[in-house]
Formats: structure tokens, C-alpha cells, sequence
């Protein structure tokens, strides 16, 4: 499937506005950090009577809602697992299908919203990402890396070329990933990059959040501000002192507060929040489709103005 007009002729979601009689199955909200992507779409999921999907790496783990920013209310794919497993993009991509085949089933529409360019790409389209490897091969092809890197990257290149031309030799968890789908016949390197293709797994309208960049500057440091006031340093050193897995340790800021003093990691915070806003902006306007959307107004305003949208293609 792909994007284009939506062919839609029902009247879906519970709360659509009467003036709206055709809308896609899924409306995919992106936006940086801090541009209120969550208030949008909660926004719309009231105002369509359906449910929010969450699409962010890190939200999907329990223990850190302050410092993932997570929601206040209820949203799919949020606080499902511990801090101490490892979420992979083909395990998250299936509970994302899945959630969003309900939600559409049971209530017409979903709406879709991250951050992480990867998480929501894998939420609307078919990545063909493999899912994650029985944990007693990983145990296996780990302790064969641990014993000797150089022969298990050989093995590697023997098996699947492709995917060792792509991955270092000092990258244990890259060449262990790889080598697990070679082992299995899957392979790290797909045949077609879907990533950036216009397919789609189901009628969607993908709309970015636009803000100036002084905007969303003034709003990181406000948001870091808050996040401070509601004890998010008491909740890293809670986090911290439990198993926390590798793809967890990268939530933003974890380690700068576990190793700096809050007024320096403060400061740490607002300067890597605003660089990975930008990487999410450069990001965005390479999403096959996307519709930009001034984002400089109320959560409300801009729900109104993406359902308009929306209808009217």
C-alpha cells in the first residue's frame, strides 16, 4: 500500500468532527522532543474516540516515566517492560501492529505518535525486521564472541557477507545480532530498505510538528526544569540501583545525572536535548509523505488543524 489520497469513505472514530466524512486508518503524529507531540495526540485520539499508540524506544520501559517523559494518560506501548530487558525494533514492531490493528478494528482509527525515527517507521510499515533470537543462541554466539572476536566475525563474513561489510569487528552486540540472524537464514541487511519507502501497512496520514528553533529551545529547558522539580534525579538513582539493560542505559540523561551534580546535569541535559532535536528534525522531513503542521499552538489548534487536513485529502 501507499501513501497518497485516502480512499476512506466511512465516518470513523467515535468523536470525529460531522464536517470530516473520510479519514485514513491511522493519522502518525512525529515531532522532536519537546514540540507536544503527546498532547496532540491525545488531543485527537479524545476528539476520534480511539487510542494512542506510542512509537519511543525508551517509553516502553517501567521505572523512568520523569526522565522518558512519558505520558500522563493512558497510552498503548507505554511502561510495558522492565528496565532490565533488551527491546529490539522487531519485537516492538509486532505489539505496534498489533495494537494498531485493534485500535482500527475496534474503534475505526489509531492514532500513532514518537519520537524515534526507527520505532515509528516500524509502527506503519512492514520493516521485515526480524524478531529476537532464542536467548540460549544468544547465550551461544555471546560466548563465542567473549572467546574469541576475531574467528566469530569470520564465521560471520562466511555466512552473510552483507551484514559483515556493515558491521565493525569490535561491535560485540552488532556482529552477535548478525550472526544470529545468519545462523537462522534471516540476514542484518534487508534486501529492500523499507525504511524510507512510501508503503504502508494500512491508509495513513503522517503529519510532523513544525516549531522555530528558538520555540523548541525555550520549551527543552522548560521541560528539563520540570522534570527536576518532580524528582527525577530520586528516580535515576532508584533506577540505577536495579539491573538496567544496554538499550535502557541510553535513555537521554541517565547517566548524566548518575555521574554529575543537578545543576551540572541540568545543563548537560538541555545541551544533548537540543542537538537530538535537531538529528529529530533533520529526521523528519525525510519521512516518505509527511505533511508539516505549525506546531505553535495549543495541543487543541493543532489537532483541529491535522484533522482538517486529513479530511480534506
Amino acid at each position: 500500500m501507499r501513501l497518497g489520497p485516502l480512499r476512506s469513505q466511512r465516518v470513523v472514530g467515535w468523536g470525529a468532527p460531522r464536517e470530516v466524512t473520510s479519514l485514513p486508518d491511522v493519522i502518525a503524529v512525529f515531532g522532536p522532543t519537546a514540540s507536544g507531540k503527546s498532547a496532540v495526540s491525545e488531543a485527537l485520539a479524545t476528539r476520534l474516540g480511539t487510542e494512542v499508540v506510542s512509537a519511543d524506544a525508551l517509553q516502553v520501559y517501567r521505572g523512568l516515566p520523569i526522565l522518558t517523559n512519558q505520558p500522563q494518560s493512558p497510552t498503548r506501548l507505554v511502561a510495558i517492560t522492565d528496565l532490565s530487558n533488551e527491546m529490539s525494533v522487531g519485537s516492538y514492531a509486532v505489539l505496534a501492529h498489533g495494537a494498531v490493528d485493534e485500535l482500527v478494528q475496534a474503534k475505526g482509527i489509531a492514532v500513532v505518535t514518537g519520537g524515534t525515527g526507527l520505532y515509528f517507521r516500524a509502527a506503519l510499515v512492514d520493516l521485515g525486521v526480524p524478531g529476537p533470537s532464542p536467548a540460549e543462541t544468544r547465550a551461544r554466539v555471546e560466548a563465542s564472541y567473549d572467546s574469541d572476536p576475531a574467528a566469530t566475525y569470520a564465521r560471520l563474513a562466511k555466512l552473510d557477507a552483507p551484514a559483515a561489510n556493515v558491521v565493525h569487528p569490535n561491535d560485540r552486540r552488532r556482529v552477535v545480532r548478525a550472526l544470529e540472524l545468519a545462523e537462522s537464514g534471516g540476514s542484518l541487511v534487508p534486501e529492500q530498505d523499507r525504511l524510507w519507502s512510501e508503503e504502508v501497512r494500512r491508509p495513513t496520514l503522517v503529519v510532523g510538528l513544525e516549531l522555530s528553533r528558538g520555540v523548541l529551545e525555550a520549551r527543552i529547558r522548560t521541560r528539563t526544569q520540570d522534570m527536576f522539580r518532580r524528582g527525577v534525579v530520586e528516580e535515576v538513582r532508584r533506577a540505577r540501583a536495579g539491573h538496567v539493560s544496554r538499550v535502557a542505559e541510553k535513555a537521554l540523561g541517565l547517566a548524566d545525572i548518575a555521574a554529575l551534580s543537578p545543576e551540572e546535569a541540568f545543563e548537560r541535559i538541555v545541551v544533548r536535548t537540543r542537538r537530538y532535536a535537531a538529528y529529530q528534525r533533520k529526521w523528519m522531513r525525510r519521512i516518505p509523505g509527511i505533511v508539516m503542521i505549525d506546531g505553535d499552538r495549543t495541543p487543541t489548534e493543532v489537532a483541529d488543524a491535522i484533522l482538517e487536513v486529513a479530511g480534506a485529502r
